[in-house]
């Protein structure tokens, strides 16, 4: 192996690190984003059943 393996060998290694780790960091924004209107959406649900009266 040539010196130039050493160098690119973790450079490669580094780039797809940094590379998961921001696209990582996306997908979990995405995902909290998600699940917190998900939530609102139920809440608000929720709140329009309790106004609602009841049949029975």
């Amino acid at each position: 192996m040539t010196l130039a393996h050493f160098v690119y060998i973790p450079g490669v290694l580094l780039v797809g690190i940094v590379l998961g780790w921001v696209m990582g960091g996306r997908a979990v924004q995405t995902a909290r984003a998600d699940r917190e209107a998900r939530d609102r959406a139920r809440a608000a649900r929720r709140a329009a059943e309790r106004e609602q009266p009841r049949d029975g």
